[in-house]
Parts: C-alpha cells; structure tokens; sequence
C-alpha cells in the first residue's frame, strides 16, 4: 500500500500555472529524486507537499488518510494542517537555523514545542526535556556532530549547518523527509558530506523526496525518479530508466545539458 498518494494537485500564481496535474505515488522505504530546470515546479511541489503553499485542486492522502482535498473545506483549516504537516519533514537550501541558538538548541526546539502542548507536560517537564535532549544529541552524534553541540551557526561551516537542519526534521519522526536542493547554498568541496548523510539516511529505508540539480546523485540514491518540466511530470520511473533510456525529447534535450556542463 503507497505511504503517500498524490492525486492531481494543481497550483497557480495569478495566471502562471506552476503545477498542472502533478500525480505520484511512494512506497514505504522509498527514495524519490526530483530533477528539472529551475522554475519547472519542484520546489513549489515540496511546499504544497508541506502545506507551506496550499494547492488550487488535487488530493494528498498518507496511507488512508487525506491530508487535503481541494473540494473538503476540513482539509483546509489551519489546526488540522499544523497537525498534517507532522507528516513531513522538510530541509530547506539555506538551513533555516536559528542564529541566537546553538546546534543542539535548533535540534530540540521544534519537538519541545509541541511537547508543551501535551497534557502531561506540567507534571512531567523536567523528563519530556530529557528525553528530547538525549533523542537530540543522539541524532547530532549520528551526523557527525558530537563535537559541535554547543556551537552557534556562525561558528559552523555551512555543510555542518546543514546536518544540523537534517537532524532537526528527523528529530520530529517525519513519515516522508523532504529536501529542496540540499547542496546548493554549499562549496563544493562541503557538499560530499552531506550526500553522504543522505546516503545514509537511504540505506537507512528512511523514505525521502530529493529535490536537487546533483544529476550523478539522484540517480545513484533513488529508487525512483520524476522529470519536471513546466509544471508537470514530463517523465518518472526508475533511475536506470529515466537517465539510462529516457523517452521524452525533453528529458533528452535536459540530461545532455547537464552531461556537457559535466
């Protein structure tokens, strides 16, 4: 049974259409890479994915459950989505780290947060927080970070900053962690370790959706691949396929691009 089912979700700005019946779907484990030029309506997916953009039309179910439904107004209020967006985990291109915290502090915010809202945390602070800490620096240490808990953003290179970022949406047990062009606010030479911890996170069966322009990379790590091309999904299946034996001229005319600036 799919993890999660996209049905035909559509999305414009004014009268620029960005998605136009965009339709897929994910088994548990799976590793679902997004290639496309910029502007094709990558990143706009992931943030209607993460309710961060709310879709003009289509359905998004999680296993049985519809997250939203573009004709079931339920499906649309703020309290059902806060909830809804537990769902996903989502690392954005430039961090997003809060500067006035260290490392750690950015890892246990989130899940603090929604801690305080449970009816148990009065009675049970001094434990919840414990538990968050020690879930926090477990999962740092797990990014190689074991030594740099207690420094600020400005004290970490940007690839650390990033793991920092992964750790945080892990830290929340997300279904489905997304990423939005995980490398491209790094240097090249810092961009390797964080390929790595995804790489990682893969043979983990973590289940995950790789926006992102490393063309050697989602192919290497997918188990499944969707070519973008003005708002719709132009190609998708298995990487082998969609780079080996593409069948679009588009997704020709792309993948020679990138294999000439190679």
């Amino acid at each position: 049974m799919a993890i999660l089912q996209v049905e035909n979700i559509q999305k414009s700005f004014g009268a620029i259409k960005v998605l136009d019946g965009i339709s897929f779907s994910m088994e548990k484990g799976d590793v679902l890479s997004m290639i496309g030029s910029s502007g094709s309506g990558k990143t706009t997916l992931l943030r209607c994915l993460n309710f961060l953009e709310r879709p003009d039309g289509g359905r998004i179910l999680m296993g049985d459950e519809v997250l939203f439904d573009a004709a079931d107004v339920h499906t649309h209020r703020e309290s059902e989505i806060r909830k809804k967006r537990l769902h996903f985990g989502l690392v954005f291109q430039n961090f997003n780290l809060f500067p006035q915290y260290t490392a750690l502090q950015n890892v246990m915010l989130a899940r603090e947060l929604l801690a305080k809202e449970q009816p148990d945390w009065k009675q049970n602070k001094r434990i919840i927080r414990q538990e968050i800490e020690a879930a926090s620096m477990e999962l740092l240490t797990q990014m190689g970070l074991k030594d740099r808990m207690g420094n600020y953003p400005h004290q970490l290179s940007g690839g650390q900053c990033q793991r920092v970022a992964i750790a945080r949406a892990l830290n929340l047990h997300p279904d489905i962690l997304c990423f939005d062009e995980p490398t491209s606010a790094l240097d090249p030479e810092l961009t390797g370790e964080v390929l790595r911890v995804i790489r990682e996170l893969a043979d983990q069966n973590t289940t995950m959706i790789i926006v992102t322009h490393e063309m050697t990379f989602a192919r290497d790590v997918a188990s499944k691949v969707i070519f973008m091309d003005e708002g719709k999904i132009c190609e998708m299946g298995a990487p082998q396929d969609v780079f080996g034996n593409p069948q679009m001229e588009r997704t020709k005319q792309f993948l020679a691009n990138y294999a000439q600036q190679g």
